[in-house]
């Protein structure tokens, strides 16, 4: 049975949704505070509000107890994040920390989760690095290498295109460690400090502002114990957390849709022609009515995928998923134009 927006919203689950509200609404409900918060948009994530979302316990929304996290699922991820981005709070590097800690997670040893997702609950950025200036969608054609050296990975190479490295703590690094095999094959993830000697990240600017960046390694070496899941597996880990990623993608997606939505109906509510707002002219409320309902449809699928997977915790859902993500960023982009119209 599909799950309904109002079965999945417990006590609980509300509080929290309108707590970030309030929170959004006091330290970022204004053009001029986010303008302040985001260096005019040039900086989406402010470590000064993440740390305090640290601090209220939230970025460990999904995070297992064990490692200082409240235990929540895919659910309590999707409603956080489509409260966060809904309120334009500037902590753009969230959803990268969430995709990464995943892969942690799911294949790291009990010393690397410890380190990693108690250090995402208490606010530092992760960030994961895969494409190359070759190598975007056709990750089996990366040419970044890690080579064992008397105990240590040894890594030398060129990413792009790199979320939030400039921000992380560690770059969970996709590199080829074997080249005998298919292309698939004989990729591994490894951890890297961000600060570790012969790497250098440059920014690339974009109309984003500083997000995504130019990361390089020469002759960076880290323990062989970095690791993370099985040599020459990384392909299949990095197909494991597809899912995970496309629904966190939708449901940032989701709340930038609803944002646009707000801000559409509050313009035309308030602005007037003729003598009276143009909100009230019957061919703008049909439209209006559309996008509303777009959004509905959007919300609905992103909450039935996200409690599939919380109630099927091993199951892969690459058709849902992706349908949940193509569904969300299509209505995020259709409000979005039409707002602007």
């Amino acid at each position: 049975m599909a799950a309904t927006a109002e079965s999945l919203l417990t006590d609980e689950r509300k509080q929290l949704i309108e707590a970030v509200r309030d929170f959004a609404q006091r330290r970022c409900g204004t053009r001029e505070q986010r303008d302040a918060l985001t260096d005019n948009g040039q900086h989406p994530h402010n470590m000064e509000i993440y740390k305090e979302m640290a601090e209220l316990g939230w970025l460990g929304v999904a995070v297992p107890e064990e490692y200082g996290g409240s235990g929540g699922g895919m659910v309590d991820l999707s409603l956080f994040l489509e409260e966060t981005m809904r309120g334009q709070i500037p902590i753009g590097g969230f959803g990268v920390t969430m995709i990464t800690a995943g892969a942690y997670e799911r294949f790291g040893t009990e010393e690397q989760k410890e380190r990693v997702l108690s250090g995402v609950v208490a606010g530092n950025v992760e960030a994961i690095a895969m494409s190359e200036p070759g190598s975007g969608s056709d990750v089996g054609s990366m040419r970044c290498k890690a080579e064992r050296r008397n105990g240590s990975w040894v890594v030398n190479g060129h990413k792009t295109w790199i979320s939030e490295a400039h921000l992380a703590e560690h770059i969970l690094l996709i590199a080829r460690t074997d080249t005998g095999g298919a292309k698939h094959e004989g990729i591994s993830m490894i951890e890297i400090p961000a600060n570790a000697e012969g790497i250098e990240i440059r920014g690339i600017e974009t109309m984003g502002g500083r997000v995504v960046n130019d990361v390089f390694f020469t002759d960076v070496e880290v323990p062989a114990e970095n690791l993370i899941g099985q040599e020459g597996n990384g392909w299949m880990q990095l197909m494991s957390g597809l899912n995970y990623e496309r629904l966190i993608i939708a449901a940032m997606a989701l709340g930038m849709a609803q944002r646009a939505f707000d801000d559409a109906l509050e313009y035309i509510k308030e602005r007037e022609q003729f003598g009276r707002p143009i909100g009230t002219f019957q061919s703008l409320k049909h439209r209006v009515a559309d996008l509303a309902t777009e959004i509905e449809c959007a919300r609905l699928l992103v909450y039935d995928v996200s409690a599939r997977v919380d109630a099927n915790p091993g199951a892969m859902f690459p058709r849902e998923a992706s349908m949940a993500k193509l569904k969300a960023t299509e209505v995020a982009k259709k409000v979005a134009l039409e707002g602007m119209q």
